[in-house]
């Protein structure tokens, strides 16, 4: 069972990946702000994988990326950025950060398991 924290304010997007992902292959915890992202993050048994939105409370996801990388104990947790955000670069900023990738929102419902696992092995 994989472990993935989302680190996403928005409820009806977080429910929306639980519903995407099968229960038995993944536990997810939530982090409803950046500040919140380093404490889960920092937990043992650390998640394996990060789903990490840009726009939350208590700071920007991107700030909180910084963090993490920085972190020796979470620089080696794969962080996927997910993000409704118009901007073109974005994707290359959050990869040249750190993150593994970048899935824009709104999610495809069809591809998102898999495309999330091919950006965190």
């Amino acid at each position: 069972m994989k472990r993935l924290l989302i680190a996403d304010d928005d409820r009806m997007f977080v429910e929306l990946v639980r519903a995407l992902l099968p229960s038995s292959s993944w536990q997810v915890s939530v982090a409803n702000d950046s500040m919140q992202v380093m404490m889960f993050a920092m937990r043992t048994p650390a998640p394996e994988a990060i789903l990490l939105d840009i726009n939350m409370p208590g700071g920007t996801g991107l700030s909180a990326l910084q963090r993490l990388k920085q972190s020796a104990k979470t620089a080696l947790i794969p962080v996927v950025v997910v993000s409704g955000a118009q901007d073109s670069m974005l994707p290359d900023q959050v990869r040249l950060l750190g993150a593994k990738g970048f899935i824009a929102k709104p999610v495809n419902a069809q591809t998102f398991e898999s495309e999330l696992l091919r950006l965190i092995e």
